[in-house]
């Protein structure tokens, strides 16, 4: 895919996401259904948790927009997580198929989205950019040592202030 159209989903997600979160805010009825602090009481929540979901919601639509890999998977799993919770009440409240389709399909589209921006390596979403070549891996002490031309200096192991020998 075009990656003018990957950044038109993104942002339309997290439009669809921002949307949900002023939503969860909002102290009465919507134009989409009726106040959510009255739909998290009857789901079995405290009415203030549809604050906590909003803040969540809003933030990952945040992290999806941001062009780079780490936050776009941060902000798919925290949806994940949210839509997980969402799933789980609807089937445990019996809601009708009309009313919770979009959170298992939300649920389905995060997941390919965090998969297709999975970190190679879980210590690349804790370390911070170093610049223009941020997304370039840094070397680790397991990486192998790269051969050198005979008669240039050895190369400096990871780690040491001595050449490799």
């Amino acid at each position: 895919m075009s990656k003018r159209l990957m950044n038109g989903l993104f942002w339309f997600l997290a439009f669809e996401f921002a949307l949900g979160a002023v939503t969860k805010y909002w102290p009465g009825d919507t134009i989409f259904s009726s106040a959510y602090s009255a739909k998290f009481v009857d789901w079995g929540y405290s009415s203030w948790m549809r604050f906590v979901v909003g803040a969540l919601e809003g933030a990952a639509a945040v992290l999806l927009v941001i062009p780079d890999k780490r936050t776009r998977f941060l902000g798919a799993t925290t949806l994940m997580f949210v839509l997980t919770g969402a799933v789980t009440t609807h089937i445990v409240n019996h809601d009708p198929a009309v009313e919770s389709w979009a959170a298992p399909t939300h649920l389905l589209i995060m997941g390919i989205i965090a998969l297709a921006h999975w970190p190679a390596d879980w210590r690349d979403l804790l370390r911070a950019p170093i610049g223009p070549a941020a997304t370039a891996r840094t070397p680790r002490p397991s990486d192998p040592v790269e051969p050198t031309a005979p008669g240039s200096p050895a190369p400096l192991v990871t780690g040491s202030r001595t050449p490799a020998t």
